[in-house]
C-alpha cells in the first residue's frame, strides 16, 4: 500500500514551503502520495493545527510539525 503524506499548510508560509520541498525531494526516492491542505479559512483546521504549521501526517498519522525530521520520517515511510 503506498503511504498517504498530508500536509497542513498556509499560503505564504515560509516554513510550509520549506518543509513541502523536502518533502517532494524525498518523495523522488520513496514512493507515497502528497496531499497539500491550506488551513486558511478553514475554522475547524485553523483551531486544530493554527500554531503549529506546517503539520505532516502520515497515514493520518500525526507525524511532525514546524520542521520535518527527515530521519524519522524515512523510517515511518519504509517500515
Amino acid at each position: 500500500m503506498t503511504a498517504k503524506v498530508t500536509i497542513y499548510s498556509r499560503h505564504g508560509c515560509h516554513l510550509c514551503h520549506v518543509m513541502r520541498d523536502e518533502v517532494v525531494l524525498i518523495q523522488q526516492e520513496l514512493s507515497f502520495t502528497i496531499e497539500i491542505i491550506y488551513i486558511d479559512k478553514n475554522i475547524e483546521l485553523e483551531e486544530k493545527y493554527g500554531e503549529q504549521v506546517p503539520v505532516i501526517l502520515i497515514n493520518g498519522e500525526n507525524h511532525d510539525f514546524f520542521k520535518l525530521n527527515e530521519i524519522r520520517f524515512r523510517k515511518a515511510l519504509t517500515s
